[in-house]
C-alpha cells in the first residue's frame, strides 16, 4: 500500500518498510529527534467544549498486557506532569467521518452495515515502547498493513456512500497515544524521560473489532459514546 508524504501529520514521511517493527520505530524516533518543542496538545482549531463528532476508532478495554503496561510507562513519566490516557481511553484514531448535526444516525446506520459486509480479517498490533509526537507520548505499534487495509474499507465504503473519511488512507500514520503534552515543554526534556522505556518488550494487542463513536472532549480528556462495535472477520490465521 503506497503512504505519500504530508507535512500535515508526524512523521510527515511514511517508514521505509509498513510491516518491519524495527523500521518502524527508528522512524517514528528519528522523527520525534527532529521535534525541539512539544506543543499543547488541546490548543486545536475547531475544538471545543460543546464539539461532538463521529469517528472510527480502535479501543482496547480488553486488553489487559497493553492496559497494564500503558500505566507501567505513566508512571514512569510521572514528574512531566502531562495528561495521561485513562485505561478506558486507549484507543487508535483510524479517522473521522463528521460533525455530530450533519449526518443523521440513519445514514451511520447504513455506513455500518455496509462496513460490516466488507470487513477485513482480525489482526494483532504489537504496541511498541515508547515514542512521541509534537503533542502527545505514543507507542509505534506495528504491523501497519491490516491497519492501512482496515482505513481503506473505511475509506471507501464511507465515499461510497457520501461520508468521506477527513483524511486518505494515504497519510494515514497509525499510533498510540498514553499521555497528552497540556503546554510547550522542551521536547529534549522528554526524549530524555522516555529513552529508558524504549528497552521495554512491546505489548500484544489482539484487534477483532473496529467501533464507530460520537467523540467529544471533557477537559483534558476524550470520550465517546459508542454507536456501532462491528466485528473484524475470523479466520485461523487472523490472530497470532
Amino acid at each position: 500500500m503506497q503512504l505519500v508524504a504530508d507535512p500535515g501529520v508526524f512523521p510527515p514521511t511514511p517508514p521505509s518498510n509498513l510491516d518491519d517493527a524495527s523500521a518502524i520505530v527508528a522512524h517514528e524516533w528519528a522523527a520525534f529527534g527532529q521535534v525541539e518543542e512539544m506543543k499543547n496538545h488541546w490548543d486545536r482549531p475547531g475544538w471545543t467544549a460543546g464539539t461532538r463528532a463521529y469517528y472510527w476508532m480502535l479501543t482496547f478495554p480488553d486488553a489487559p498486557a497493553l492496559i497494564n503496561h500503558a500505566r507501567h510507562c505513566q508512571s514512569a513519566l510521572r514528574h512531566l506532569d502531562l495528561d495521561d490516557i485513562k485505561e478506558d481511553g486507549l484507543h487508535l484514531t483510524l479517522g473521522r467521518i463528521g460533525r455530530v448535526g450533519e449526518i443523521a444516525l440513519e445514514q451511520l446506520d447504513v455506513l455500518a452495515a455496509a462496513v460490516s459486509i466488507r470487513a477485513p480479517e482480525a489482526f494483532t498490533l504489537h504496541a511498541i515502547p515508547l515514542t512521541a509526537s509534537r503533542g502527545a507520548v505514543r507507542y509505534s505499534v506495528a504491523p501497519w498493513t491490516p491497519i492501512l487495509r482496515l482505513h481503506a474499507v473505511l475509506a471507501a465504503v464511507g465515499t461510497s456512500l457520501g461520508l468521506s473519511l477527513r483524511q486518505p488512507t494515504s497519510v494515514l500514520r497509525p499510533h498510540l497515544g498514553i499521555s497528552y503534552c497540556n503546554r510547550r515543554l522542551s521536547a529534549r526534556t522528554v526524549r530524555d524521560a522516555v529513552r529508558p522505556l524504549r528497552d521495554l518488550a512491546a505489548a500484544e494487542v489482539p484487534v477483532h473489532q473496529v467501533r464507530l463513536v460520537e467523540l467529544r472532549r471533557e477537559g483534558h480528556s476524550y470520550q465517546w459514546k459508542t454507536i456501532h462495535a462491528l466485528a473484524l472477520r475470523w479466520t485461523e490465521a487472523s490472530v497470532g
